[in-house]
């Protein structure tokens, strides 16, 4: 995979701002916990999560909760992203599907993003475990596609299998490219709750919380309904064609 710009790339002042972006069901919040384990990173939680949800009046759990708790105007949020310094790295866990289609994107170019992709078919199995409904827009593949032409570099896509089968390989590679130091800290983590997560944790994060590392990788049997499956399908085109991107190491 070729990169436009290479180490010390596009960031705000000195903090490094590494925007890590999403579908839900997918490694993330490990992800999120592996960041927050390195001593000089603070990581920030779905942070449009109230901002999409007032704006489309979806009916999540725990709704009012989540819309009380952090902004609900997206240009307040990407303020707060822009301003953070509260350590030198800043890492934010984003969903694409919280990104609304006419909500300016003018802002991304301003962090280190990377895409983080999973099968559509995985995801969709994972996401009606927890909702009954589940929709193209909503499991994110397809505006991770919209948001390749934001960016003004060339995203490391990584795709969560090649990931768990070597999770040290890929972190390496990615401080690496944000020319910040490697730490085994973000193998292995604590148990628990952490007070960075969101107010919906208690809905999503079941297996995280008791989780101290990457789950390692293993092939799955997914059986879908026909109205999951075309979900599954109507995104299949979108995956492959960031899956051809994807780093490979």
């Amino acid at each position: 995979m070729t990169l436009r710009d290479g180490p010390g790339g596009p960031s705000s002042g000195t903090t490094v701002r590494v925007a890590m972006w999403s579908g839900p069901r997918n490694i993330s919040t490990a992800m999120m916990r592996s960041w927050e384990n390195r001593p000089d990173t603070a990581v920030v939680d779905e942070p449009f999560y109230a901002a999409y949800l007032r704006q489309t009046g979806i009916d999540h759990p725990g709704r009012a909760e989540v819309i009380a708790s952090q902004p609900t105007d997206p240009a307040e949020v990407v303020q707060r992203l822009r301003e953070d310094e509260t350590a030198p790295v800043h890492y934010a866990k984003h969903m694409t599907h919280h990104i609304l289609r006419d909500w300016p994107l003018d802002w991304v170019g301003e962090f280190r993003n990377v895409l983080l992709i999973r099968d559509p078919t995985e995801v969709v199995a994972s996401y009606i475990r927890s909702r009954e409904d589940c929709e193209p827009d909503d499991i994110g593949v397809l505006q991770q596609v919209r948001l390749l032409d934001a960016f003004s570099e060339e995203p490391p896509v990584i795709d969560a299998g090649d990931f768990l089968r070597d999770p040290e390989t890929y972190l390496r590679w990615l401080c690496d490219w944000l020319d910040i130091q490697f730490t085994d800290r973000m193998l292995e983590w604590p148990a628990g709750p952490r007070k960075s997560d969101g107010v919906w944790a208690p809905y999503w994060y079941g297996a995280v919380v008791r989780s101290t590392g990457f789950e390692p990788w293993r092939p799955r049997r997914v059986v879908l309904n026909d109205h999951d499956a075309a979900v599954a399908r109507s995104c299949q085109h979108a995956y492959e064609a960031l899956y051809s991107m994807r780093l490979v190491l």
